[in-house]
């Protein structure tokens, strides 16, 4: 019986661990964000902007996005901060989108941009395949956990 408490009682701590650990270590490991300059470059030419906010049905606690974003032909810029996640991906939407089950079910008419440089301000290039006007949101997503984090319209 005592082997039995020994056990279960290591078990929930090796647990709680390791999922202190997955969430951590995203926060551990980020990168700078990119200077504030960098991004008022792309905010300059950009042709639409939109508003990352913490309120989509599906953020919460744990998967939030929230500042302003900027796109232009060439480059996609944050003014903000994200949830700190492992794994977050830019894609551009022709629908508006603020759930994980929209998400899934129109991901196949999606364009993915570019990973998600850090939490904090970032931009990213547009390849020059993209036509930033023939779509209608920018979307964060989390590949390595299939999460939706935000959302912004911009046109």
């Amino acid at each position: 019986m005592r082997w039995l408490g020994w056990l279960v009682s290591h078990g929930v701590v090796l647990v709680v661990g390791i999922a202190i650990g997955i969430y951590w270590l995203p926060i551990l490991t980020k990168p700078v964000p990119a200077d504030l300059e960098q991004v008022h470059q792309v905010a300059a030419k950009a042709q639409f902007n939109g508003r990352f906010d913490r309120n989509r049905i599906d953020s919460d606690l744990l998967h939030w996005g929230e500042g302003s974003v900027f796109i232009a032909a060439d480059a996609i810029a944050l003014r903000g901060e994200l949830a700190p996640g492992p794994n977050y991906q830019l894609y551009l939407s022709p629908r508006f989108v603020e759930t994980e089950a929209e998400f899934l079910r129109l991901k196949a008419s999606m364009v993915h941009v570019a990973p998600v440089p850090g939490f904090g301000h970032f931009t990213v290039a547009v390849p020059s395949t993209i036509d930033v006007s023939q779509f209608s949101t920018v979307i964060v997503w989390c590949e390595a956990f299939n999460e939706f984090i935000t959302s912004a319209r911009y046109q």
